[in-house]
């Protein structure tokens, strides 16, 4: 996906690419300034890039003026900003691997944040009680996102978010995102929300306990305890934040994400899509059951998904799973958190098992997957490392082709066989 302005998501704030759903970075800009000699000791580039982030910053202060921050707000949040080479370094870095489903939710679904979520749960009960009832929001999912973004604040990240931004929007990678989101930090100095030393978040940018960016920030935070500032760093603004972003989107209270379902005998793979919404009447005349052997129950559309494939578990998913969706829109994220809030609540584990055998495959490996397929006349309309739905499209066409269970699943199995 290209990232939206939404909070910003585990992965992206520890640096973390998942196997399913992973958010594609914006198209590389170029720098403000001429960019530091790379053949120079690291030390002089260093150097180099703070008097070039300094030209920079007097540039930008007229375009921040001319969106109205105030020469006042501008030189105090600037006051003790320098380029901080350590979030270009962050912001770099590819990892050539990659977690499994499975792997990703054994540690966000794990024992410890089960049970520190009920903690958490318990400890806020009166916020989180009156937080449900204004937002219409239940209160086991914005605990889950709690959890997922900021180990329920044990954290919430060390960065100065201007001079992070202000470091990203010099370096030019994603120039117009950074800029954007410093424009909207700095409006969060001038609003009196925060002082700008003490707006901290992740290498990203990403702000408090559920981890906003500050556009997010600027259009969701709210002021729930009613001190007159929107702290989303103390639990009570952070929760009723993130209640208020999922219920502008459209949560509805009561509606699970996604059950658990077993598939009939012969299901047409092809069918497991997100984007094949499907009436329940639909899926339940067509076989589909919950693992107890029920009908699946009428919360609107569904989608049927496979994320690993015919060999691991299934679910059907509601209108919820896309609300989680719009504050990080991978599909592994989604999963954990609508798991995450009903094992909180009391809900027992998948049925079915992850095939925990499968090792997800590496970048490179996905670029060699793409090559083959397209090779074979299964065009995956690009090669980019990314398993999206141009990919699992072209391994569904090729699955058909060779008698094989059509489920869109890239495996190294596949691969060896494409080999």
């Amino acid at each position: 996906m290209s990232r939206k302005l939404f909070p910003a998501a585990l992965a992206a704030a520890l640096s973390v690419t998942f196997q399913l759903g992973v958010p594609a970075q914006a198209a590389p800009q170029g720098p403000a300034m001429a960019p530091a000699d790379a053949s120079a000791p690291e030390g002089v580039q260093v150097a180099q890039s703070q008097a070039g982030f300094n030209q920079w910053k007097q540039q930008f202060r007229a375009k921040a003026l001319r969106a109205g921050i105030s020469p006042a707000t501008f030189d105090l949040a600037f006051r003790n900003v320098r380029y901080n080479p350590d979030v270009v370094r962050r912001d770099r870095k590819q990892s050539e691997f990659t977690k499994s489903l499975w792997d990703y939710l054994d540690s966000a679904v794990s024992a410890s944040r089960i049970n520190n979520g009920r903690a958490g749960w318990n400890e806020w009960k009166q916020s989180l009680s009156a937080i449900e009832a204004r937002y219409g929001v239940d209160a086991k999912v914005v605990v889950a996102i709690w959890g997922l973004e900021s180990a329920y604040g044990s954290y919430t990240g060390d960065f100065k978010v201007i001079e992070s931004f202000a470091t990203l929007a010099y370096d030019g990678r994603r120039r117009k995102f950074a800029e954007e989101q410093l424009i909207a930090a700095l409006k969060i100095v001038q609003s009196g929300d925060k002082h700008p030393d003490r707006i901290l978040g992740s290498w990203a940018g990403a702000m408090g306990h559920t981890q906003f960016i500050p556009t997010s920030f600027q259009a969701y935070a709210v002021d729930f305890t009613g001190d007159g500032t929107r702290d989303i760093w103390y639990p009570p603004d952070a929760l009723a934040s993130t209640a208020n972003y999922l219920a502008k989107h459209g949560w509805r209270k009561g509606h699970p994400w996604g059950l658990e379902v077993v598939l009939p005998a012969g299901f047409d793979y092809a069918q497991a899509d997100q984007s094949n919404r499907q009436a329940v009447s639909t899926w339940n005349a067509r076989g589909v059951r919950l693992t107890d052997g029920q009908p699946l129950p009428n919360y609107g559309e569904a989608a049927i998904i496979a994320p690993a494939g015919a060999r691991g578990p299934t679910f059907a998913v509601f209108h919820n799973f896309r609300v989680i969706k719009r504050y990080n829109n991978a599909t592994s994220y989604a999963i954990a958190v609508g798991h995450l809030g009903d094992r909180i609540a009391g809900g027992p584990d998948f049925r079915a098992k992850w095939p925990r055998g499968d090792q997800p495959l590496s970048r490179s490996e996905k670029v060699e997957l793409q090559k083959r397929l397209t090779a074979r006349g299964f065009s995956t309309r690009g090669v980019d490392g990314k398993i999206g739905p141009n990919t699992i499209s072209a391994i569904r066409s090729y699955q058909r082709s060779a008698g094989l269970v059509p489920d869109g699943y890239a495996s190294k199995q596949l691969l060896n066989r494409l080999r």
